[in-house]
């Protein structure tokens, strides 16, 4: 038979014994019946929209690609941002990986033109920069690659992309979790976008990146469905592929420093 509760006022020692030895006890004996059922559904009502937004955003893989072979060509790629080292001296291969599927769309003829695009919160802290730093040394010529500095979420990097770059087909370069995500958004705006996948990351990186990836896809579908966000900026258009002005933005790349920025606690 199931302990009562106690009534009246309890002794210290009533209170607390019972949540060492049966925390089970204890809870039936605060939370109320009606109340264990409500919040049980409310779990059951999260969990249940989160496998729902983490399957429905998954059904993009259809539009990726592991093979570089294979996938069709476009003119630009649009290669989403990470910071290249995880800590000082320490790379994020994440980003190593990211630059080297890049780099093997440019030698096999799938791409012509690269968009660097992610976040330059501070002035040692510069993703865009980076990237265009690293596609240099993977082999792709300073006049293909082009700079997205107000790429702070994945929806800015994927709208931006058509809305100031002009390009309303293009191809995303990511880890496959990333990818299907980029190109769930691109889709919703009426993108048309594939993806090459960059080699995955099999460490406790990985695990902990996947986790925040449930929750990721959640917030994807709240953007989409109910906040209707849009980028955070968008300003002047640029068009790839055209000669840019002397003291633009774009040419100002080109004469940057090449002491590496963003590495962590420098």
């Amino acid at each position: 038979m199931a302990p009562a509760c106690y009534t009246g006022t309890p002794s210290v020692a009533q209170v607390f014994t019972p949540l060492f030895k049966s925390p089970s006890r204890l809870l039936s004996c605060l939370l109320s019946r009606p109340l264990r059922w409500s919040l049980g559904l409310l779990l059951l009502l999260l969990g249940g929209l989160l496998a729902f937004s983490y399957y429905q955003v998954g059904l993009s893989h259809r539009y990726t690609y592991d093979d570089v072979s294979q996938i069709p060509y476009n003119r630009v790629a649009l290669i989403l941002g990470t910071a290249r080292y995880l800590a000082p001296g320490k790379p994020n291969p994440y980003f190593e990986n990211r630059i080297h599927a890049a780099g093997e769309l440019y030698r096999q003829g799938k791409a012509t033109y690269f968009l660097v695009s992610g976040d330059n919160a501070t002035l040692r802290y510069n993703e865009p920069r980076e990237m265009r730093r690293a596609l240099l040394k993977e082999g792709i010529p300073a006049r293909f690659i082009y700079s997205d500095y107000a790429g702070f979420r994945t929806l800015d990097s994927v709208v931006r992309a058509a809305e100031v770059f002009g390009q309303q087909r293009f191809t995303v370069v990511s880890q496959p979790f990333h990818n299907e995500r980029a190109i769930y958004l691109a889709r919703q705006h009426g993108l048309e976008v594939i993806g090459y996948n960059a080699k995955d990351v099999a460490t406790m990186l990985d695990l902990r990146t996947r986790l925040r990836e449930v929750l990721a896809r959640f917030k994807c579908l709240l953007d989409v469905y109910v906040l209707e966000k849009e980028p955070k900026f968008l300003g002047e258009a640029i068009v790839i592929g055209e000669p840019v002005s002397a003291g633009s933005p774009t040419q100002a790349q080109y004469d940057e420093e090449e002491e590496p920025l963003d590495q962590p606690g420098a």
